[in-house]
């Protein structure tokens, strides 16, 4: 059912492209924005295993309870294994990246192995490779690179106005002020429904991997607390839709444009798989 869901969000955010397009830079202007776009995400997403643990001071190890129980589940579930790296962080989280299984990375912080379990541990680090084996780095990238290529046209339409860009006779410039303000906020909302869409996806496929759900579940409830006393102070913006629990202080609108679903909903589900 998420699968389906995000297919649909990713056919809606590429009709919102095609809408911003015709009305804001026209065909061209639109395949210019895309191609843009594209270039710019493609290193983030060819480098990701790189770029975001140097970001966090990664170190990557070879023992230890983190490396055994991703070891654990990868011969359990025959996985790739993929590079297992402990952050410095002592607020508890964790995130996968890379672009596929063979270049796959998990992380978690030091102050996750503080306060789970071993079988939480576990259902952690099962969440990461669920989202590893989803290819949610690559969908999250083409949702990236379509919702950034309508920011870009809309930036470019505000120019053209400024300074005289497009002369066209039947465009009708309320409209195309409208859909340069509306375009952008649009893309990002579907964008961000997307990840959520996929952190429920990585949930269900983790709690499988890991063959209890409830430990799932309890590990949720420990982070998700955890991170609301203590956010994680070097968390950059750009990278929160990747961590297991959102690392930010929430508050404000930022719901509404949150990467996370509900965590009481994730854990109502992976319960409701338990029982």
């Amino acid at each position: 059912m998420n699968t389906m869901r995000t297919v649909m969000l990713m056919t809606l955010l590429t009709l919102v492209l095609v809408g911003a397009g015709g009305a804001i830079g026209g065909q061209g202007g639109a395949l210019f924005a895309l191609i843009m776009a594209g270039v710019m995400n493609l290193g983030s997403y060819w480098f990701s295993d790189k770029i975001v643990v140097k970001m966090y001071k990664g170190q990557e190890v070879q023992s230890g309870t983190l490396y055994e129980v991703t070891a654990e589940i990868c011969q359990q579930n025959n996985l790739t294994m993929p590079k297992v790296y402990v952050l410095p962080q002592p607020t508890p989280n964790a995130f996968a990246t890379g672009r596929n299984p063979q270049h796959a990375v998990v992380a978690a912080t030091q102050g996750i192995t503080q306060i789970l379990s071993r079988d939480e541990l576990k259902g952690v680090m099962a969440h990461e490779m669920a989202h590893v084996q989803n290819r949610d780095i690559l969908i999250g990238s083409i949702a990236a690179t379509i919702a950034g290529a309508i920011s870009y046209m809309a930036h470019m339409a505000q120019f053209a106005m400024i300074f005289g860009g497009r002369d066209d006779e039947d465009s009708n410039p309320i409209a195309m002020i409208a859909m340069m303000i509306l375009a952008p906020i649009a893309a990002m909302l579907v964008q961000m429904a997307i990840s959520r869409s996929r952190e429920y996806v990585a949930d269900a496929t983790g709690a499988k991997y890991c063959g209890n759900p409830h430990s799932l579940a309890n590990a949720l409830r420990k982070l998700e607390s955890s991170n609301r006393q203590m956010p994680m102070e070097s968390a950059n913006e750009a990278t929160a839709h990747m961590f297991i629990v959102n690392p930010l202080k929430a508050g404000g609108l930022r719901g509404l444009f949150s990467t996370h679903p509900p965590m009481e909903e994730r854990i109502r589900r992976l319960e409701g798989m338990q029982n």
